[in-house]
């Protein structure tokens, strides 16, 4: 691996979420409450880029990919499991307001300590080998359906939004516009 190369794209990726992150968290927009939804995704999407910068940050000052293969690898699955949820959320509440309560803010919170913990386990305390790679891989496994689920919940909040849109708009205009008539 050519070490130069990659500490100039993981430079270049942490200059652009870095300034992307600040700029969704900090940006100017209306002060009208009809923008308080999107302000809330768009913060949240901030903060997932930031915290996808501390992560790069780590990886390009500390260069623990290098040093430490182990702490690098926790904190990547602790990183991404954290950051789906974040940008899940982000997008999922553009289309379902509600979709971001205390609630929900508490089992995923819960969900990345047990997933980082069990991570953490596994690949501090676990013996090098077989072992660990099957724990790793039932761990990747937990992390791919996390992302699943939460892929799938922004899919049918979008279908039902779609499906909520598509019945406030009549298909035929024209019986639309002759019951108006007969109407009024």
């Amino acid at each position: 691996m050519n070490h130069l190369l990659y500490e100039y794209s993981l430079c270049t990726a942490l200059a652009l979420m870095l300034f992307f992150g600040f700029y969704f968290i900090l940006a100017q927009t209306p002060d009208k409450s009809i923008f308080n939804n999107y302000l809330r995704s768009r913060r949240t999407m901030g903060a997932a880029l930031l915290v996808l910068s501390a992560n790069y940050a780590v990886h390009l000052f500390c260069g623990i990919r290098f040093t430490n293969h182990n702490a690098a690898i926790l904190m990547n699955l602790s990183t991404y499991f954290l950051c789906y949820w974040l940008f899940s959320s982000a997008l999922t509440s553009l289309l379902d307001r509600f979709y971001i309560t205390r609630r929900r803010l508490i089992q995923h919170i819960t969900l990345w300590c047990l997933f980082t913990i069990l991570s953490g386990c596994v690949l501090f305390y676990l013996p090098c080998g077989i072992i660990q790679n099957s724990a790793l891989l039932c761990m990747a496994t937990w992390l791919f359906a996390y992302g699943i689920r939460l892929a799938r919940r922004l899919i049918l909040a979008y279908r039902h939004a779609v499906r909520f849109f598509d019945d406030t708009h009549s298909d035929d205009i024209g019986a639309y516009i002759r019951w108006l008539t007969s109407v009024s």
